[in-house]
């Protein structure tokens, strides 16, 4: 029985979708956290979510969301240098079919590329926003050094573009499931054939 037959570029592809993939769970997740427990401290008794725990510290999920985001980012730089002929490609292809100098996407064609900007551009304002708060230090007593925005301003943009982000990314993923686990079944099936049945009874019988 020969094993899937699964090209380098393609497992490094899936190898660079599925730390991307991880990368963005993490952060998601540790951002809807934040999206839910806005503050912390007792406050005065104005916080009535003080004292309440979700696995983790609230430092840990700080910690989570800060360093998850920092690999995104960087995994995501990594995949667009990748595929960066093809990015020029449909930037070509987007300004003729605006443009109305080409027909030639079909309505799943355009609705993919819709859902592809609003991926690329929550995400690019999500990393910029995040960016700001990595470098800029906050918390009371600092002031706010007004970079372009407030540092308020900057919480919205980052909040809400991540909301867009994770919802555009979420209808991506369910539109492409099918190929992302019939590629992802191919990569196991063939890293589970790289070690043959006759080379684990060998190593067995040497350890006897």
């Amino acid at each position: 029985m020969s094993k899937p037959s699964v090209s380098p570029q393609t497992r490094r592809n899936w190898l660079i979708d599925a730390g991307l993939f991880i990368s963005a769970v993490v952060a998601a997740l540790s951002g809807i956290y934040f999206l839910y427990f806005p503050v912390s401290g007792f406050r005065g008794g104005r916080n009535p979510k003080y004292g309440i725990q979700i696995l983790f510290e609230r430092e840990t999920w700080d910690d989570l969301h800060t360093w998850g985001g920092v690999a995104m980012i960087v995994i995501a730089l990594i995949h667009l240098a990748l595929h960066w002929p093809w990015v020029v490609n449909m930037t070509r292809r987007t300004f003729k079919e605006l443009t109305g100098q080409c027909g030639c996407m079909n309505s799943r064609g355009r609705w993919n590329l819709i859902l592809n900007l609003v991926v690329g551009l929550s995400g690019l304002l999500t990393a910029i926003s995040g960016v700001y708060f990595l470098f800029v230090p906050g918390g009371r007593g600092v002031a706010d050094p007004m970079l372009l925005f407030s540092r308020t301003t900057w919480d919205l943009v980052h909040t809400w573009a991540g909301v867009t982000m994770i919802a555009a990314a979420g209808i991506h993923f369910a539109i492409h499931w099918r190929w992302a686990i019939n590629v992802t079944s191919k990569i196991v099936k063939s890293l589970a054939g790289t070690v043959s049945p006759a080379a684990v009874q060998s190593k067995s019988s040497t350890n006897i």
